[in-house]
Protein backbone atom coordinates (compact mmCIF):
# COMPACT_ATOMS: atom_id res chain seq x y z
CA UNK A 1 0.00 0.00 0.00
CA UNK A 2 1.44 3.38 -1.02
CA UNK A 3 1.17 6.09 1.60
CA UNK A 4 0.97 9.74 0.60
CA UNK A 5 3.99 11.48 2.13
CA UNK A 6 1.89 14.65 2.52
CA UNK A 7 -0.19 14.48 5.71
CA UNK A 8 -2.27 17.61 5.08
CA UNK A 9 -2.14 21.12 3.68
CA UNK A 10 -2.18 24.43 5.58
CA UNK A 11 -2.64 27.69 3.67
CA UNK A 12 -1.32 26.13 0.50
CA UNK A 13 1.77 24.63 2.16
CA UNK A 14 2.11 20.84 2.29
CA UNK A 15 2.87 19.33 5.71
CA UNK A 16 4.82 16.11 5.32
CA UNK A 17 4.65 12.98 7.48
CA UNK A 18 8.44 13.06 7.76
CA UNK A 19 8.33 16.38 9.61
CA UNK A 20 5.48 15.17 11.79
CA UNK A 21 7.45 12.05 12.77
CA UNK A 22 10.49 14.12 13.72
CA UNK A 23 8.34 16.55 15.70
CA UNK A 24 6.57 13.74 17.56
CA UNK A 25 9.93 12.20 18.44
CA UNK A 26 11.24 15.52 19.73
CA UNK A 27 8.14 16.24 21.80
CA UNK A 28 8.15 12.78 23.40
CA UNK A 29 11.87 13.05 24.12
CA UNK A 30 11.39 16.52 25.61
CA UNK A 31 8.59 15.33 27.90
CA UNK A 32 10.67 12.41 29.15
CA UNK A 33 13.79 14.55 29.49
CA UNK A 34 11.99 17.07 31.69
CA UNK A 35 12.23 14.66 34.61
CA UNK A 36 16.04 14.45 34.48
CA UNK A 37 17.07 18.05 34.01
CA UNK A 38 17.88 18.73 37.66
CA UNK A 39 20.14 15.68 37.91
CA UNK A 40 22.45 17.23 35.35
CA UNK A 41 22.20 20.80 36.61
CA UNK A 42 20.29 22.10 33.61
CA UNK A 43 17.34 24.46 33.97
CA UNK A 44 14.20 24.06 31.88
CA UNK A 45 14.76 27.47 30.26
CA UNK A 46 18.32 26.54 29.29
CA UNK A 47 17.15 23.19 27.95
CA UNK A 48 14.47 24.67 25.71
CA UNK A 49 16.79 27.45 24.54
CA UNK A 50 19.49 24.93 23.63
CA UNK A 51 16.97 22.74 21.82
CA UNK A 52 15.83 25.64 19.65
CA UNK A 53 19.39 26.61 18.72
CA UNK A 54 20.45 22.99 18.19
CA UNK A 55 17.47 22.29 15.94
CA UNK A 56 18.14 25.33 13.77
CA UNK A 57 21.90 24.92 13.45
CA UNK A 58 21.73 21.11 13.38
CA UNK A 59 19.21 21.24 10.54
CA UNK A 60 21.38 23.66 8.58
CA UNK A 61 24.46 21.48 9.08
CA UNK A 62 22.53 18.36 8.11
CA UNK A 63 21.64 20.06 4.83
CA UNK A 64 25.14 21.45 4.26
CA UNK A 65 26.64 18.00 4.89
CA UNK A 66 24.31 16.47 2.29
CA UNK A 67 24.91 19.19 -0.30
CA UNK A 68 28.70 19.02 0.09
CA UNK A 69 28.78 15.32 -0.68
CA UNK A 70 26.30 15.73 -3.53
CA UNK A 71 28.16 18.72 -4.97
CA UNK A 72 28.50 17.13 -8.40
CA UNK A 73 24.75 17.58 -8.69
CA UNK A 74 24.17 20.81 -6.74
CA UNK A 75 27.02 22.66 -8.42
CA UNK A 76 24.86 22.57 -11.56
CA UNK A 77 21.58 23.17 -9.72
CA UNK A 78 22.39 25.94 -7.23
CA UNK A 79 18.76 26.99 -7.00
CA UNK A 80 17.89 23.61 -5.48
CA UNK A 81 20.24 23.94 -2.51
CA UNK A 82 17.58 25.70 -0.44
CA UNK A 83 14.77 23.37 -1.58
CA UNK A 84 14.92 21.21 1.51
CA UNK A 85 11.32 20.14 0.93
CA UNK A 86 12.60 18.01 -1.95
CA UNK A 87 14.62 15.97 0.54
CA UNK A 88 18.30 15.74 1.36
CA UNK A 89 19.61 15.88 4.94
CA UNK A 90 22.20 13.74 6.72
CA UNK A 91 21.96 12.76 10.40
CA UNK A 92 25.70 12.99 11.03
CA UNK A 93 25.69 16.55 9.76
CA UNK A 94 22.89 17.27 12.23
CA UNK A 95 24.78 15.64 15.12
CA UNK A 96 27.93 17.62 14.31
CA UNK A 97 25.90 20.83 14.12
CA UNK A 98 24.23 20.11 17.46
CA UNK A 99 27.61 19.41 19.09
CA UNK A 100 29.05 22.70 17.85
CA UNK A 101 25.94 24.48 19.11
CA UNK A 102 26.31 22.72 22.47
CA UNK A 103 29.94 23.79 22.88
CA UNK A 104 29.12 27.45 22.19
CA UNK A 105 25.94 27.38 24.28
CA UNK A 106 27.65 25.77 27.28
CA UNK A 107 30.47 28.30 27.25
CA UNK A 108 28.04 31.21 27.26
CA UNK A 109 25.75 29.70 29.89
CA UNK A 110 28.61 28.21 31.95
CA UNK A 111 27.08 24.74 31.73
CA UNK A 112 29.16 21.56 31.86
CA UNK A 113 29.30 20.40 28.21
CA UNK A 114 29.60 16.68 28.99
CA UNK A 115 26.66 16.90 31.39
CA UNK A 116 24.55 18.41 28.62
CA UNK A 117 25.67 15.67 26.21
CA UNK A 118 24.91 12.94 28.78
CA UNK A 119 21.51 14.46 29.38
CA UNK A 120 20.63 14.63 25.67
CA UNK A 121 22.14 11.34 24.44
CA UNK A 122 19.30 8.90 25.35
CA UNK A 123 16.62 11.24 24.04
CA UNK A 124 18.49 11.87 20.79
CA UNK A 125 18.43 8.11 20.19
CA UNK A 126 14.69 8.02 20.92
CA UNK A 127 14.02 10.91 18.53
CA UNK A 128 16.01 9.17 15.80
CA UNK A 129 14.11 5.93 16.39
CA UNK A 130 10.74 7.61 15.86
CA UNK A 131 11.91 9.96 13.11
CA UNK A 132 13.19 7.09 10.94
CA UNK A 133 9.58 6.12 10.26
CA UNK A 134 9.35 9.24 8.15
CA UNK A 135 11.68 7.41 5.74
CA UNK A 136 9.11 4.62 5.52
CA UNK A 137 6.40 7.05 4.45
CA UNK A 138 8.78 8.62 1.93
CA UNK A 139 9.82 5.17 0.66
CA UNK A 140 13.50 6.00 1.12
CA UNK A 141 16.57 4.94 3.14
CA UNK A 142 16.14 1.31 2.13
CA UNK A 143 18.70 -1.29 1.13
CA UNK A 144 19.34 -3.75 -1.64
CA UNK A 145 17.21 -6.75 -2.65
CA UNK A 146 16.51 -9.42 -0.03
CA UNK A 147 14.11 -12.22 0.78
CA UNK A 148 14.50 -11.72 4.55
CA UNK A 149 11.33 -12.05 6.63
CA UNK A 150 11.72 -8.31 7.35
CA UNK A 151 11.76 -7.45 3.65
CA UNK A 152 9.86 -4.42 2.39
CA UNK A 153 8.15 -4.24 -1.00
CA UNK A 154 8.64 -1.15 -3.16
CA UNK A 155 7.61 -0.45 -6.73
CA UNK A 156 10.54 -0.33 -9.14
CA UNK A 157 9.52 1.77 -12.15
CA UNK A 158 12.50 0.49 -14.16
CA UNK A 159 11.21 -3.09 -14.18
CA UNK A 160 7.57 -2.07 -13.64
CA UNK A 161 7.04 -4.39 -10.69
CA UNK A 162 7.42 -4.64 -6.92
CA UNK A 163 10.77 -5.75 -5.53
CA UNK A 164 11.71 -6.72 -1.98
CA UNK A 165 14.48 -4.79 -0.23
CA UNK A 166 16.14 -4.42 3.16
CA UNK A 167 14.09 -1.93 5.26
CA UNK A 168 17.24 -0.26 6.59
CA UNK A 169 15.15 2.56 8.09
CA UNK A 170 13.55 -0.12 10.30
CA UNK A 171 16.91 -1.62 11.25
CA UNK A 172 18.13 1.79 12.38
CA UNK A 173 14.87 2.57 14.18
CA UNK A 174 15.18 -0.65 16.19
CA UNK A 175 18.88 -0.05 16.83
CA UNK A 176 18.20 3.46 18.14
CA UNK A 177 15.40 2.22 20.37
CA UNK A 178 17.77 -0.38 21.86
CA UNK A 179 20.41 2.32 22.36
CA UNK A 180 17.81 4.46 24.16
CA UNK A 181 16.98 1.58 26.53
CA UNK A 182 20.67 0.75 27.13
CA UNK A 183 21.53 4.36 27.93
CA UNK A 184 18.62 4.63 30.38
CA UNK A 185 19.89 1.51 32.17
CA UNK A 186 23.49 2.80 32.28
CA UNK A 187 22.29 6.19 33.52
CA UNK A 188 21.11 4.62 36.77
CA UNK A 189 24.70 3.66 37.60
CA UNK A 190 26.58 6.32 35.67
CA UNK A 191 30.22 6.43 36.79
CA UNK A 192 31.71 9.45 35.04
CA UNK A 193 30.86 12.56 33.04
CA UNK A 194 30.47 11.83 29.37
CA UNK A 195 29.69 8.13 29.85
CA UNK A 196 26.24 8.23 28.22
CA UNK A 197 27.43 10.46 25.39
CA UNK A 198 30.46 8.28 24.65
CA UNK A 199 28.28 5.17 24.69
CA UNK A 200 25.80 6.76 22.32
CA UNK A 201 28.54 7.63 19.85
CA UNK A 202 30.00 4.11 20.11
CA UNK A 203 26.73 2.18 19.85
CA UNK A 204 25.20 4.37 17.16
CA UNK A 205 28.47 4.32 15.25
CA UNK A 206 28.55 0.50 15.26
CA UNK A 207 24.91 0.29 14.20
CA UNK A 208 25.29 2.90 11.48
CA UNK A 209 28.49 1.37 10.10
CA UNK A 210 26.76 -1.99 9.71
CA UNK A 211 23.44 -0.67 8.35
CA UNK A 212 25.01 1.86 5.99
CA UNK A 213 26.64 -0.99 4.10
CA UNK A 214 23.18 -2.24 3.12
CA UNK A 215 21.79 1.08 1.90
CA UNK A 216 21.46 2.08 -1.73
CA UNK A 217 21.40 5.85 -1.18
CA UNK A 218 24.68 6.42 0.65
CA UNK A 219 26.72 9.57 0.22
CA UNK A 220 30.11 8.73 -1.30
CA UNK A 221 33.58 10.20 -1.40
CA UNK A 222 35.10 8.31 -4.28
CA UNK A 223 34.25 4.68 -3.55
CA UNK A 224 33.88 5.21 0.21
CA UNK A 225 30.57 5.58 2.01
CA UNK A 226 31.01 8.79 4.00
CA UNK A 227 28.65 7.98 6.87
CA UNK A 228 30.14 4.51 7.26
CA UNK A 229 33.70 5.83 7.46
CA UNK A 230 32.66 8.60 9.85
CA UNK A 231 30.84 6.08 12.03
CA UNK A 232 33.94 3.87 12.26
CA UNK A 233 36.13 6.87 13.11
CA UNK A 234 33.72 7.93 15.86
CA UNK A 235 33.64 4.39 17.28
CA UNK A 236 37.43 4.41 17.47
CA UNK A 237 37.69 7.85 19.06
CA UNK A 238 34.94 7.44 21.65
CA UNK A 239 35.88 3.86 22.51
CA UNK A 240 39.37 5.14 23.36
CA UNK A 241 37.94 7.96 25.49
CA UNK A 242 35.59 5.52 27.23
CA UNK A 243 38.42 3.11 28.11
CA UNK A 244 40.63 5.95 29.39
CA UNK A 245 37.80 7.25 31.63
CA UNK A 246 37.06 3.75 32.94
CA UNK A 247 40.74 3.19 33.83
CA UNK A 248 40.88 6.48 35.69
CA UNK A 249 37.83 5.46 37.73
CA UNK A 250 39.16 1.99 38.54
Amino acid sequence: VDINNVAFNILGRDIYWYGIMITCGLLLALLLAKRDKNKYGISWDDLTSFLIYALIFGFLCARIYYVVFKWDYYSHHLDEIIKIWNGGIAIYGGVIGALITGIIFCRKKKINFLNLCDFCAPYLALTQSIGRWGNFVNREAYGGPTMSFLRMGIFDSQVNEYIFVHPTFLYESIANLLIFVILLCVKKKQKFEGQLFYLYMILYGIARACIEGLRTDSLYLGSLRISQILAIVFVGIFSTLYVIKCRKKS
